[in-house]
């Protein structure tokens, strides 16, 4: 057996709660099994590690993990004290999740990503420890370690693009056991408070209601609805958002609502050089104090890495095509099948035949031959860094809507710097036969643009609007 401490994690074990050391047991296996160590294998610096795993660095951090893990095993109880309900959480935490990724080789083995794993799964700890020290049961007490619980602390995770921040966000989101948690992109989060901020002075003006704080009254009803918020490309750029952010938050974390977020600035970047900046300085420190900051350097940008010498135009649209495109789907997705999904926009729907990991599936039909404009495309737009697009056919003035459309598509798009691979009957200049109208005047924009977001350059872009830029802009601002 191991000589080992008797701490983890710089806490001491008496004071571990024992669903803890049973998780950590759950991730022997797995990490085992990643490093493809035999089970009566005891694991110190010098055990043989298979070649197969994903690097040396990536090997030793999970042999580390393992040896960790063990010593604790080691000096545990050894009380079979968790219930059915912890085992399965236990069974389907992020760690569990990630490592079982790498071993199925949907995931590349990063140490950076690896720290933050850790971070989060602390977090997610803490969030189970939360839940049941606040429970009026009778094992409360076994897993609370003071007797007056506190605030749970958040995590801020941001680095450069295509490091893997959502898709770390995403592995906790799903395996959470919060029932009651929400997953969006910042911005329309942000469209949705101003919707219900704005809906309830309207209600107050009719005498409906009276007359309150709408900023805290939404904050009570979002508090109520999710007490856990992840939030994906968490960036501002508003002023209307900035103004209104300090009073939200200090609402929803009064309330216990615990934050996760994903950004390319760290939380002082935030706004920078936007209009009365000042008057936002105060949520950045709120942020700073009700989350824990960590940067996600990676070695690499994977996603863009993904794409690196992979064709993104594809003439023409034929079988072999679509073999191609689901090719670059399982690279994207990491092996994913995805989903069908709805994307709300004000008071309907937009339905995205297939998506998963940030990347989404759609046909030019789906797109163009639909009663879509340009708000639909800017909602997909913000929710998915990739856009796979099939069968764009050579369009003539007799379908010059699907033209008219499809040039707004790719508009969006490009501004937005979403990547796109496609699926063509034509090169981008010979897509649009015609000579008239609005149509044939633009396209030649249109051709242009799709050339350029085929080159290396474009694709290293960061996903969305100049994001560590803020404007002054004051559309859509409500009164605070």
């Amino acid at each position: 057996m191991l000589g080992v401490g008797k701490t983890w994690q710089g806490e001491a074990l008496s004071n571990m709660p024992i669903f803890r050391i049973r998780m950590a047991e759950q991730k022997v296996t797995v990490w085992r099994r990643a490093c493809a160590i035999p089970n009566n294998t005891i694991l110190n610096d010098a055990s043989p590690i298979s070649d197969t795993s994903n690097g040396p660095h990536c090997r030793h951090a999970l042999a580390t993990h393992a040896l960790t893990t063990e010593a604790l095993i080691a000096h545990a109880f050894g009380a079979q004290l968790c219930s059915a309900r912890l085992t399965k959480i236990m069974a389907s935490s992020i760690s569990t999740q990630y490592t079982a990724g790498v071993a199925a080789e949907r995931i590349e083995c990063d140490p950076a990503q690896l720290a933050v794993i850790d971070r989060l799964a602390r977090l997610e700890s803490d969030i189970i420890e939360y839940r049941l020290a606040r429970k009026s049961s009778s094992l409360g007490w076994l897993f609370a370690r003071d007797k007056k619980s506190a605030a749970v602390k958040g995590l801020y995770i941001y680095g450069e693009v295509g490091r893997g921040k959502t898709m770390l966000m995403d592995l906790f989101y799903e395996a959470s056991p919060v029932q009651r948690r929400r997953r969006a992109h910042f911005h329309e989060f942000m469209i949705d408070v101003h919707e219900r901020v704005h809906g309830l002075r309207q209600k107050i003006k009719l005498g409906e209601f009276v007359d309150e704080d709408p900023i805290e009254r939404v904050a009570k009803d979002l508090a109520r609805e999710a007490w856990l918020l992840c939030f994906d490309e968490f960036h501002v750029t508003d002023i209307a958002d900035a103004m209104v952010l300090g009073r939200l938050f200090a609402q929803l974390f009064a309330r216990g609502v615990v934050l996760v977020a994903t950004s390319n600035v760290a939380p002082a970047d935030l706004y920078k050089d936007g209009l009365n900046r000042a008057l936002f300085v105060p949520f950045i420190e709120m942020l700073e104090a009700r989350t824990e900051v960590v940067r996600l350097s990676s070695r690499t940008d994977f996603r863009l890495e993904k794409l690196a010498g992979m064709p993104v135009w594809h003439v023409p649209a034929d079988q072999a095509a679509d073999a191609a495109l689901d090719g670059v789907w399982r690279r994207l997705a990491r092996d994913h099948d995805g989903a069908a999904q709805e994307l709300l926009l004000k008071r309907r729907s937009i339905r995205v035949p297939r998506a998963a990991m940030g990347v989404a599936r759609f046909s030019f039909h789906d797109l163009c031959e639909q009663s879509l404009a340009a708000a639909d495309y800017l909602r997909i737009a913000r929710e998915y860094h990739t856009i796979i697009l099939d069968h764009i056919p050579v369009m003539t003035f007799d379908n010059r809507n699907a033209a008219k459309r499809f040039i707004i598509l790719i508009d969006t798009l490009y501004d937005m710097n979403v990547k796109l691979i496609a699926s063509a009957d034509a090169e981008p200049d010979a897509l649009y036969r015609a000579e008239q109208g609005y149509e044939a005047q633009e396209f030649s924009r249109t051709a242009s643009r799709l050339i350029e977001m085929r080159s290396q350059e474009y694709l290293a872009r960061p996903h969305g609007v100049a994001h560590s830029q803020a404007s002054g802009s004051s559309s859509g601002i409500v009164e605070t």
